[in-house]
């Protein structure tokens, strides 16, 4: 086993938590679609070596879900949808070598989910 600092300046977990149909959980909350549209975002603003987008279990929050954590910030991100991809975007890169420098493309839209 070898030991190694982490490879990036920043990792946001997204929790994609699935329960019964009848509990409450972030998976049931659109957490997959946000856990894709920030990944398509970093990779779109050519952070993907520098940022990483993780899926995680449960953070033990689902009540406040969906939920994103910013490591190693410390910043917690709860009842996240995604119209909030893009914010969460711009303040998790603020900090990251060579983020500023680059365009920010606009974000792509959200579609519409039927029956919402």
């Amino acid at each position: 086993m070898e030991s190694r600092p982490i490879p990036f300046h920043k990792i946001l977990f997204v929790c994609v938590n699935r329960r019964a149909a009848n509990e409450i959980c972030c998976a049931h909350r659109d957490s997959e679609t946000i856990a894709a549209q920030l990944k398509e975002r970093i990779k779109a603003l050519g952070l993907s070596r520098v940022v990483r987008v993780s899926k995680s279990g449960c953070q033990d929050l689902c009540a406040k879900g969906p939920n994103v954590m910013v490591f190693p910030d410390g910043v917690w991100y709860d009842g996240v949808t995604p119209t909030d991809v893009e914010q969460i975007i711009q303040d998790a890169i603020r900090d990251v070598p060579g983020a500023r420098a680059l365009p920010v493309p606009p974000a792509p839209p959200v579609p519409a989910r039927p029956g919402r």
